[in-house]
């Protein structure tokens, strides 16, 4: 980020620094007295602090105001998107006990390329051969971790595979992605007003790009019933399609697709769920920050069909971690599992994929 946003620099003076650095990916405002950083993937206690607790809370209350939103004891979270792109989350007393709690997920303007990510040692060769072939030959893909694990970066960095001849529809509850395919049609979730009204979520939004001829669909993250209208929408051609889920494995990803589309609050017997989730999506790309800042492509993992009614996956490579050094940062390597079911559509497509 080349400058902090000019009101979010006035309303909170005493992290300006922390906005500017570049470094900086994250700040966390833990009430007036203490404030973390995450700085090139680690947590840092730091020694900024604002004035009082009644300064903070009107710092957050202005930042809401700026945006649109209203911050007060009648609403007293906040989750929105900044001009530049950051995110902030917000929430005051009596919900937080500490006092003001505020998070700001800085955005970055320079994108996540696949290079990068093999500079970084983030993932392989081998894993980006095996990227290109599901992106290529139009397989369901969900990018699955935990919070702050890279999921965005990784979907977005997945996305540069994508053909500028396709009709990408993207839908974000806030606006993260950045595609750089010529044809991109971005939809944005909104949240109901003071009143409960006019809310719009990802469900209505999924249901509206059907109906808008995609070719693909990426949806930046899967958290509640939409899942159903998005396994439905898998499973009647909409291939090739990509989204990020929370979750501690890639089989743990195919549960928590499973508990989401529950959420949807329509009754659906869980054999028919299952097969739903194990026919519509493809592959789980699994991303994961270790005990050194790091974050990696831990596994690409290919969905297999049920068996006896249980979700099954195979690991098509996985990362090994082999020591972690006196100055704690950690060292392994990639290493391939099993081949994948789609050679023999690879060979057709001409899609080259690591020698197993």
């Amino acid at each position: 980020m080349e400058q902090a946003n000019s009101f979010l620099v006035l309303f909170l003076a005493p992290v300006k620094e922390f906005l500017e650095d570049d470094d900086v990916s994250e700040i966390l405002i833990n009430g007036p007295n203490q404030i973390y950083i995450e700085k090139r993937g680690k947590l840092q206690k730091t020694n900024a602090a604002f004035a009082s607790e009644p300064a903070l809370k009107a710092a957050a209350s202005n930042i809401a105001k700026s945006v649109g939103r209203i911050l007060n004891d009648d609403n007293p979270r906040l989750d929105a998107r900044l001009p530049d792109g950051s995110r902030v989350h917000a929430v005051i007393p009596p919900l937080s006990r500490c006092g003001t709690v505020i998070a700001i997920r800085k955005f970055k303007k320079d994108t996540l390329s696949i290079e990068k990510m093999l500079s970084f040692g983030s993932l392989s060769d081998d894993a980006v051969l095996l990227i290109k072939a599901l992106v290529g030959l139009h397989k369901n893909v969900i990018v699955s971790g935990g919070t702050s694990s890279g999921k965005t970066s990784v979907l977005n960095a997945l996305s540069s595979f994508i053909g500028n001849d396709e009709r990408v529809l993207v839908i974000e509850d806030a606006s993260e992605l950045q595609l750089q395919q010529e044809h991109i049609v971005c939809f944005e979730t909104r949240k109901a007003d003071k009143n409960g009204n006019g809310e719009v979520s990802i469900r209505d939004l999924i249901v509206s790009s059907l109906r808008l001829r995609p070719d693909r669909l990426v949806i930046g993250e899967i958290r509640g019933g939409e899942a159903l209208d998005l396994l439905q929408a898998l499973n009647t051609g909409h291939a090739g399609s990509m989204s990020t889920i929370h979750a501690n494995t890639p089989l743990d990803c195919l549960f928590r697709m499973e508990t989401c589309a529950l959420l949807s609050g329509i009754e659906i017997p869980l054999t028919a769920l299952r097969a739903q989730v194990a026919s519509a999506i493809d592959a789980v790309v699994h991303t994961a920050r270790l005990s050194d800042g790091s974050r990696k492509v831990i596994a690409i993992s290919e969905v297999l069909p049920l068996k006896n009614g249980e979700y099954q996956t195979q690991d098509l490579i996985a990362w090994k971690t082999n020591r972690i050094t006196p100055e704690g940062k950690v060292e392994g390597e990639f290493v391939l599992k099993n081949r994948p079911t789609f050679v023999e559509q690879a060979a057709i497509a001409q899609l080259q994929l690591p020698q197993y």
